[in-house]
């Protein structure tokens, strides 16, 4: 075997190691390591010994047993700072517009309201009030309710009474009640709908995104005109978009239980 295909092997065997120490919170020993990946004990502890001078392995003193180190949280803190959501969620987004040939909308939740940050115009002609740096209630948008379903609902209540719930349409949820069991069949089946609520003729379906804290801080929607997102359009296209609010949390480090 030459030595860059040694050094490959190595490298295969040192990540193996990190997936199965990562497995067990309390760590294991040489041992028991070399018997998970099937190597002999002194290549284990010659991989282990590198890893723990570099800060990504370390040896509890009194048990001898190996488990991560904070090497790894500082190198994920970094690149969950680096993670761009627009970068990142935009392949998605386009995947939806061409499923869709409807309008897409991406958001994110500032100071009580939503911004919107992408939209991609699909095939379709549909006038909107929507335009990126916009911002927009959340009361009365899908991808508003889709935030505000998943925040505490002390400060979802904090909110609404800072921000209000004004008719924008006939068809605006006025009544903080009724409002508020709105947001709970949200929570319950993982989308949002605006049923022209906002804007007159404008029907859209909206889910949350989730980033590594489980916290719902942007959200996505397909909008289109009432006359054809009917309540059978909207169950065809509500498996779609919660794959695609799922896969763009993905990418934002999110794990769902």
């Amino acid at each position: 075997m030459t030595d860059r295909e040694n050094m490959v092997k190595s490298v295969s065997r040192a990540l193996d190691i990190i997936e199965i120490i990562s497995a067990h919170k309390g760590g294991l020993g040489v041992s028991e390591i070399a018997r998970h990946i099937d190597i002999n004990k002194s290549s284990v502890y010659r991989i282990l010994a590198t890893m723990v001078k570099y800060g990504y392995v370390e040896q509890d003193p009194d048990t001898g047993r190996y488990k991560l180190g904070y090497k790894f949280l500082e190198i994920s803190t970094k690149l969950l700072d680096s993670i761009d959501l627009r970068t990142e969620a935009r392949p998605y987004l386009q995947e939806l517009e061409e499923y869709t040939n409807e309008v897409i909308h991406l958001v994110v939740y500032d100071q009580g309201e939503v911004v919107y940050i992408e939209k991609l115009e699909g095939n379709e002609t549909l006038r909107m009030h929507s335009k990126v740096g916009k911002r927009a209630p959340m009361h009365c948008t899908a991808v508003g309710k889709s935030i505000l379903a998943y925040l505490p609902e002390k400060e979802a209540r904090e909110i609404i009474e800072r921000k209000g719930l004004s008719a924008h349409t006939e068809y605006t949820i006025t009544d903080k009640e009724t409002f508020f069991r709105e947001l709970a069949t949200v929570k319950q089946r993982g989308y949002a709908l605006d049923l022209q609520e906002n804007e007159y003729g404008i029907t859209c379906i909206g889910v949350p995104i989730f980033d590594h804290t489980g916290a719902a801080v942007s959200a996505i929607s397909i909008s289109g005109p009432t006359l054809r997102m009917t309540e059978e359009r909207i169950e065809e296209l509500k498996d779609k978009i919660l794959e695609v609010g799922k896969k763009i949390s993905a990418r934002l480090g999110y794990r769902d239980k």
